[in-house]
């Protein structure tokens, strides 16, 4: 019984190289985004001098906003690939940060809605300063709602994590 117990071990501990094309999806999205932020940017830039300040704090919000998604796909990217399919060996690549390593569960939990706060929290900006143009107060409400239920849910987990730590 030995062997067919070893085999299926090796067949489900094998099926961790399925996340591998999850993961090169994910880099497309990146460089998906990454050309969205680029085009955004050269109209942002070439629409400058006509734009007022409120048109510039919005352009600048939005490119904030792109980079969040980015870092927010990337820390999925690195942390599903260190927890799922190989570790990496921090001391081969002494130059790459510490933030894209070694995150545990409840740090990429962390992570992750963090950066879904603060991306929620641009769009809302971003909302904010447009009210002169388009004053849709229901969506507004649904933002902000999201918000709250993201910011709470964050602190929840939290303390979830910091009491089931020892409160370390």
């Amino acid at each position: 019984m030995k062997p067919v117990e070893r085999g299926i071990e090796n067949l489900f501990f094998a099926s961790r190289w399925l996340m591998a094309p999850f993961l090169a999806g994910l880099i497309i999205g990146l460089l998906t985004l990454l050309y969205k932020f680029c085009v955004k940017l050269i109209v942002f830039v070439t629409h400058l001098r006509d734009a007022d300040q409120s048109d510039v704090i919005v352009g600048i919000l939005s490119l904030i906003d792109f980079s969040l998604t980015a870092n927010l796909i990337l820390i999925v990217i690195c942390s599903t690939f260190e927890n799922f399919v190989r570790p990496i060996n921090v001391s081969d690549h002494p130059s790459w940060p510490e933030g894209l390593t070694r995150i545990g569960f409840a740090g990429l939990k962390q992570k992750l809605l963090s950066s879904i706060v603060a991306i929620t929290s641009v769009n809302i900006l971003e909302r904010l300063l447009e009210l002169d143009q388009s004053f849709q107060p229901e969506k507004l409400g649904l933002a902000l709602g999201a918000l709250l239920i993201f910011a709470l849910t964050m602190l929840i987990l939290a303390l979830a994590d910091r009491t089931s730590s020892g409160g370390h």
